[in-house]
This record gives structure tokens, sequence and C-alpha cells, in this order.
């Protein structure tokens, strides 16, 4: 068959209609990152940049394709408060409606303080949901790590419906009686666990912004507990308090030099 075309540097490109060229097959994001997954293992950094592309323009995506599956009720569940110096580990399971449409809803961590409170108390009527929590003490007796497994575990378990898939930012929960996905960046590619991540984000400013206001020269309200440089400076001031992780540097280090 004879193909009308055009010459640059030598090359050959085709101007004939799309349908007309042999063998040509469309192929949809989801049709390359199925055929990626199965044929090219080593194109992971590929494969994320699709995923994070199609979780951009949907992030119901994985809540749909489990549906069409047969599964009924999908839980996202996330953390917040890994990294803090003082307070507990908070997490969240939550069960989104069919189809469910929240604008702005995505990772906890890419909007403002103001747009999550928005968020969590429209998520709030129209979700179920549960929290987990674990305190600094537990925290300090079996690590951050697994504190936080824990509390997963807790908000998933109490549930009001139990859920028979899940879908998890990050943490591999092996325990688990029914099939889960841990996914990388999670909290972007599910809006079920953006939901969780959100939740879980404004249960615990609350009660950071709570304890602010028994210990306001310590600043809980703003940096929520996290290691920065205007809550360091305040605890070497006026002290290491008992809801502190203990184990955690500098904490721990501020504890061994006062003994010293």
């Amino acid at each position: 068959m004879e193909i009308e075309g055009f010459l640059i540097d030598s090359e050959v490109y085709d101007i004939s209609p799309i349908e007309n060229i042999p063998n040509y097959q469309f192929l949809s994001l989801e049709d390359i990152l199925s055929e990626l997954k199965k044929n090219y293992k080593k194109n992971n950094k590929l494969c994320e940049l699709i995923e994070m592309h199609l979780a951009s323009l949907d992030n119901m995506r994985y809540e749909r394709k489990l549906k069409s599956q047969g599964y009924k009720y999908i839980a996202g569940v996330d953390e917040v408060g890994r990294g803090p110096l003082c307070g507990p580990v908070v997490t969240c399971a939550c069960i989104l409606p069919d189809n469910y449409s929240l604008p702005g809803l995505t990772d906890s961590k890419k909007i403002s303080e103001k747009k999550r409170e928005e968020l969590y108390e429209v998520l709030i009527k129209d979700c179920i949901y549960s929290i987990g929590i674990k305190d600094e003490k537990r925290i300090d007796e079996i690590n951050i790590r697994e504190a936080t497994i824990e509390a997963m575990y807790d908000a998933i378990n109490n549930l009001s419906i139990k859920p028979d898939y899940v879908l998890i930012d990050a943490m591999d929960l092996s325990k688990l009686d029914m099939d889960y996905n841990a996914m990388i960046k999670g909290d972007f590619k599910s809006a079920s666990i953006s939901a969780a991540s959100i939740i879980a984000k404004v249960t615990r400013d609350r009660m950071m912004i709570e304890l602010d206001k028994k210990y306001p020269e310590y600043g809980y309200a703003k940096h929520k507990g996290y290691p920065t440089k205007d809550h360091i400076e305040a605890v070497k001031k006026y002290g290491v308090k008992d809801f502190y992780r203990m184990t955690f540097a500098p904490i721990n280090e501020l504890i061994d030099k006062n003994k010293n």
C-alpha cells in the first residue's frame, strides 16, 4: 500500500488518516499502564508518572474499579502524626458513598488548614469513618511504626460497617482478614485515602490546639508538635512535659543532658 507522506531530515512522516494505518490500535492511558505493568517490569518510574496523572484526573478510579470487581465496601486508611515530638499518632478509616465527588478532595498535606477544616465538616457527614489513636506512651513502648499499625487496625475494626477491601497509604497491614492494597502516595491517588488523611489530620490538629490552650508557651497550635526550631527552643526553655515521646531525638538527648 502506498502511503502519502513528507520528508524531514530523511524521516518519512505519515499524514494519512490514522484509521488507515495498518494494525493501528487505540490505547487509553489505563491500557498503556496495564501493558507496562505486565510486560515491562523496569518501567516503574513511568508507571508511577502515569498513575499520578490519572489520579489528578480522577481520584475515584481505584474505588470504581474495585466496585466493578464486586467489592461493596471499600475503606481508605491513612495516618497523621508519625513525625511530631509529642502527642499521639492518629489514624482514620473511611468509606465513601458510591461515585462520591467532593471538589478539592486530595492529600491533606497539599491543602491549607482552612480548606481541610471545610472538607472535614463535609466528610464526617457524608462518609462512614472511624478513628484510631495511640498515645506517646504506646509509641515509646513499641516504636512509632508499630503504634501506627495498631492504630490503623483499630480504625478499620471500629468501622460500623466491615469493609471487604482496604486501600492503605503505604503501610502493609498483613494481618487484615480482607483484601487490601498498600499504595505509595495513596493519599493522592485514592479519594478514600484522601478523605481519611483529612479527617485524621484535622482530628489531631484540634487535639494539639487544645493542648496549646493549656501550654501556650510551647506553640502547639502553630507547629502541631512537629520538630520546628521554635518548638525545640521552647522545650529547652520550658522543659519536657510528660506527653512527649521520650524515645524521640532530640527529646531523649535533652533528658540525658538534664540528668548529667
